[in-house]
Order: structure tokens, then C-alpha cells, then sequence
């Protein structure tokens, strides 16, 4: 995904699902992009929550930029947010490592 696209996510629903679909596939700029979607409000809601998990997505990719815009995000949140935020980002990152743990012998069911 080329972020130059993201100019024309200000307030466009559509051209926002458009980059959040690209980061579910796991694009690191998408990702980085919706971050920053979640944390202006560019067609969505202001959710510093999901900005915060994206931003890690994409940090988690080696984003060195995303790093530096979660600590601004993160400055930004409240105690419950931040608690909300790492929670969403470890249930990912447990998720992903079931998903990564399954061969196809443990894939039948007894």
C-alpha cells in the first residue's frame, strides 16, 4: 500500500476500509496507516485504542515510525485506554501464536 493514498482517507469511510483491509492482510504500511487513521479520525472515529494496536502491528513489522507515533498516541490515552489497548495487543499476539502452533496433525479433531 503506498502511503501517499492516505491523503485521500480525510474523511472517506470507504477509502478508510479500504486501508484497514490492507492492514488485516498484514501490509506495514497499511498498518501504519491506520493507525494514524484511528488516532486523527480520517474517516472513522477517534479510537487511540485501535490506533495504538495498528501502530504495533506495524512496529511488530519493524516500523520504526510507527514506534514514534504510538508514543504520541500513547501519551494521549487514559489508564483505561492504554489497559484496553495492551490487552487487544497481547490477545493478537496469543492468537497469532496458536494460529502459528497448528500443523496439520493437530488439525484433525478426536
Amino acid at each position: 500500500m503506498n502511503l501517499e493514498r492516505l491523503a485521500l482517507v480525510s474523511d472517506n469511510p470507504e477509502a478508510a476500509a479500504d486501508v484497514l483491509e490492507h492492514a488485516l492482510s498484514g501490509d506495514v504500511d497499511a498498518q501504519f496507516a491506520a493507525g494514524l487513521i484511528y488516532a486523527q479520525g480520517r474517516g472513522v472515529e477517534v479510537d487511540l485504542v485501535q490506533a495504538f494496536y495498528w501502530l504495533t502491528q506495524a512496529i511488530e513489522q519493524g516500523d520504526e515510525e510507527a514506534g514514534n507515533l504510538r508514543l504520541l498516541v500513547g501519551a494521549e490515552m487514559s489508564d483505561e485506554e492504554y489497559d484496553r489497548a495492551v490487552y487487544l495487543v497481547e490477545a493478537a499476539q496469543h492468537a497469532r501464536a496458536l494460529q502459528e502452533s497448528v500443523t496439520p496433525e493437530t488439525r484433525t479433531l478426536h
